[in-house]
């Protein structure tokens, strides 16, 4: 009975450690990350940290919703696939414009998000366009380092934090 129970018990720590992911299963063992950005030499907390995925997602919707209004309303006649396809070229070009020059988008600045060139503090246009391109093709931004920065950001050498 004693091996039996012990096997349950082992059964539940292993789908334990794969429901909270691979990061906090080594942590367990022992491994130690440090907080997000501290490679990147960035604040735990507060101004300069890393943006959290919620609050990055929050300026994505209002991003695309503010598109999409503007491609619903001022360019096409009614909601169809004419409209998504102008609402990303819209997004498009407001992103590249508007990150490549302050850094933020509408969405960005109202959650208090900023990216930054991680050599300069600044963003260069060229760096925003491939930013940009890489966004709208979405698979890039959904993969992540362990830092919280998604392929997107890495391969423009960029980051998103809190202002």
């Amino acid at each position: 009975m004693g091996a039996q129970y012990r096997g349950r018990v082992d059964n539940r720590q292993a789908i334990g450690s794969w429901l909270s992911g691979p990061r906090a299963a080594m942590e367990e063992a022992g491994a130690d990350f440090g907080y997000r950005g501290q490679q990147l030499g960035l604040p735990e907390e507060g101004p300069g940290s890393i943006a959290r995925p919620g609050r990055r997602l929050g300026a994505l919707a209002v991003d695309w919703g503010l598109c999409l209004l503007i491609a619903y309303g001022l360019i096409t006649d009614g909601y169809g696939q004419a409209t998504s396809n102008w609402a990303l070229l819209i997004f498009f070009a407001t992103s590249v414009l508007t990150v490549g020059t302050v850094g933020f988008t509408p969405g960005k600045r109202l959650f208090g998000l900023r990216v930054l060139d991680l050599g300069t503090g600044t963003v260069n246009p060229l760096r925003a366009l491939l930013r940009t391109v890489l966004l709208c093709l979405a698979l890039p931004a959904l993969i992540w380092d362990r830092d919280g920065r998604g392929l997107h950001d890495r391969l423009a050498r960029t980051v998103e934090v809190r202002i």
